[in-house]
Formats: C-alpha cells, structure tokens, sequence
C-alpha cells in the first residue's frame, strides 16, 4: 500500500514539473550571420556532442537573422539530429553598419531566453570547438561572469598610459568609473590592457542581466555622434565598438568579485601567430578545452594537421570537419599573417 502512495505521489508530480518547465545547468548558444557561420555552428554543435563530457547533452541554440533560417533550409535541417535548436533573432536597423551587431542583440535574446531555464548560458562565437568537458563553464556560487581576455591590443587602452579620446569617451558614456578599472593581459601580444573582453566566449547567469546590458550600451556608443564621427574615420574602431560596448557594459554593471577569468585552455586561438602574429605559437592542443579558429581554414596550410600537437584522434576529427578537402585542394604551403590595420571584422 505504502509503495502505491509513492508511486502515485510521483505520477502526480510528474505534470507539475512539465508546467514550472526544466531548469537546465547550463545552454549553450551562438549566433550565425550567414551560410558559412550556420556550417561553423553545425562544427560546434557536433563538439558538444561528442567532446563536451558532463555538458554532451545540454542544450545548444544556434540564432540566426530570419531570412537566413529560410534560405538555408538543408542546411537548418542538419541541427535537428543533433538536439540542437534554430532561433531567430533580428539586429535594430540603426545597428547594421556596424560589423557583428547581430550577435550583440542576439545575446541578449538567448539570455532572455535562457533566463528561468538554465542556471547558465554560454555564449560562443560559431568558429568555436569544444574538445575536453569544459567544467570551468560552471560557474562558482559567488561569480555571475566569466571571461578570457581579447587575444591582442587591438583598439584596447593600454592600462600603463592614459586612455585615449575613444576610450575616455566610451567610458563617459556607460558611466564607467575609474576605480573599477583593473588590468587585463592579452593572449596572444602580451600586452597589459585596460579590461578588454573577448566577445567570442561570456559565460553569464542568465538573471544578472549582462548580455541585456551590453544590448542596451551598443546603441548608447553607435548613437552618440562624437563616437560615431570616430568610426567613420578609423574602420578598426566601426568593427570592433561592439567589443567597447561589451567592456564599458560590463565594468559599469558587475563587480570585480563577480568575475573570473577562465583558464588559459579556453578559447584557445589556433594558428594565431601565422594569421595576425603573436608571442608565441598557438599549435598545440594540450589542455585546450574550447579552441578558436577564426578564418584559418578558409585558406589553410596544407600541412597544418602536421603541425598541430595533440591527440591523433582529435587532430583527425578536426581534419575531417576543417581542412582536409582544403587541404588536398591547396597546392602549396599557406602563410596567412593577416596585419589587422589591412583588414576588417578580424576577431579578437
């Protein structure tokens, strides 16, 4: 009698956990522009999958502007098989001259999204690969953010100088006081920055807001024509306000304590030095948990699986997915050292 009061108890249980919802540990979520992002997105979903140990089966959300959901549409279908979902998300108008202020809004919404439905969102540009169980995802009680710094200076403030007329004036805008200013190095130049956050990994919980904050700064930056007089006449500082917008919004909304920087295994930036030039080489994957890839593999070497450190069965299934149909198209070795100040839309 006693074990049919139980049952019964957990059959009434049942349909009231259907109604609050499941509350995940922790989504996953990236933003995809175009065609070629949506085939990197469908890479990250696949490394979950296979790679992400104890977050495997989380949930992972790929948005997409509407138009592109529907021209896509073989594409879009691929994702299904993998427990992986499609959302869509549009940038204000105001914002489209500005590279990659698709992917702001777009956080924003998975955070909203995510907000009552997972303890945590992790938000991944689609040029990302899980390799190892990213357990540094879950976050500490006490932290609300966590981060890897940019990979180079960029249009970063050097903390040791005074910052210049764009930072002073970025700051001025979002309300960023001096003292919570702290120094930050760059991954890839070893240059000591004003705090620089890479906007290719944010791991936030999703009531603290901080996605929504820097939704709501990037218009206050793109609006303001002293700022916007700036980017007309320095293509750098247009690409990467997005990026100053992440730094003042998060300086002027979460505190020091709240914050913690992921281990140096995280967004690890493959081949980094032969794209864009750097200290030291980024050619091996020995404790790397989550890797960048950025646009290598539009034109790689065609020995990089040679030259990359690592389990062979890694480097394979990197192979398999990134170069190999490259690789035995190209006739010659590829040196890629991209100089920023002769491109546009690089990452960092």
């Amino acid at each position: 009698m006693k074990k049919r009061i139980m049952t019964l108890s957990l059959l009434l249980l049942v349909p009231c956990a259907c109604i609050a919802g499941v509350m995940h540990p922790l989504v996953f979520a990236s933003f995809a522009e175009n065609g070629e992002q949506l085939s990197h997105a469908l890479i990250l979903v696949e490394s979950v999958r296979t790679y992400g140990g104890g977050f495997a089966k989380a949930p992972v959300w790929i948005y997409v502007p509407e138009h592109l959901a529907s021209v896509e549409k073989k594409l879009v279908k691929r994702f299904a098989p993998l427990g992986a979902e499609i959302r869509t998300s549009e940038a204000p108008a105001a914002s489209r001259d500005y590279p990659y202020a698709g992917k702001v809004f777009a956080a924003a919404k998975a955070e909203a999204d995510a907000r009552g439905a997972a303890s945590i969102l992790v938000w991944m540009d689609d040029d990302t690969v899980v390799l190892k169980d990213p357990r540094a995802f879950a976050l500490l009680k006490d932290k609300t953010f966590g981060y890897r710094p940019v990979m180079h200076q960029n249009i970063g403030s050097l903390y040791a100088e005074p910052p210049n007329a764009f930072w002073r004036r970025v700051y001025e805008k979002l309300r960023v006081q001096s003292t919570v200013i702290f120094p930050m190095k760059a991954v890839a130049d070893g240059k000591t920055l004003r705090p620089y956050f890479n906007a290719g990994l944010l791991v936030v919980r999703p009531e603290r807001g901080i996605l929504a904050k820097w939704a709501e700064s990037f218009p206050v930056l793109y609006g303001d024509p002293l700022l916007a007089d700036m980017c007309r006449r320095d293509a750098r500082v247009r690409v990467f306000l997005h990026q100053a917008a992440l730094a003042g919004a998060i300086l002027s909304h979460c505190r020091r304590e709240e914050m913690a920087q992921l281990p140096d295994g995280y967004n690890y930036p493959i081949f980094f030095k032969e794209m864009y030039g750097a200290e030291r080489e980024f050619a091996s994957l020995e404790g790397v948990v989550t890797l960048r890839y950025d646009e290598y593999f539009r034109k790689p070497a065609p020995d990089w699986a040679d030259r990359l450190k690592g389990p062979a069965a890694t480097i394979s299934w990197l192979e398999d997915r990134l170069g190999k149909a490259r690789r035995e198209e190209s006739g010659a070795t590829t040196k890629m050292r991209f100089h920023f100040q002769e491109r546009e839309g690089k990452r960092t």
